[in-house]
């Protein structure tokens, strides 16, 4: 049985290349799976061999076709991890300058905050 990589995908512009890498690497794992499954036949599956290739093939080409569905929602995935981050820094920063700029106010909602935790988790 011949070993064949497939599902090469190529990085869209504006995407991050590690999701495609991940998706490679799964899907060349899936084809290396079915590639070691087809060469497991025995002498008497020898007659069966376009059988077998024909289903290799098919499997194969599943393979390729969930990873060409998989590839656009994990560079979503990935996007959306970004502007998580990107607001969470922003969120940060601005609860840092309003501490700076109103110091006592901040303790008092602080304060505030935690006696109506500790009511709410007695």
């Amino acid at each position: 049985m011949e070993n064949t990589t497939r599902g090469n995908f190529s990085s869209t512009p504006g995407t991050p290349s590690t999701t495609d890498s991940t998706v490679n690497k799964v899907s060349a794992g899936a084809h290396a799976a079915v590639n070691s499954l087809a060469g497991a036949a025995d002498e008497a599956a020898r007659k069966a061999k376009p059988t077998i290739d024909h289903v290799a093939s098919m499997a194969h080409q599943a393979v390729d076709g969930a990873a060409s569905a998989a590839a656009p929602a994990a560079d979503w995935l990935a996007e959306q991890g970004e502007n998580l981050n990107a607001t969470q820094k922003k969120l940060v920063s601005d609860t840092c300058d309003y501490i700076a700029a109103n110091p006592i106010k901040s303790v008092a909602i602080a304060v505030a905050a935690g006696f109506l935790l500790s009511r709410i988790m007695a």
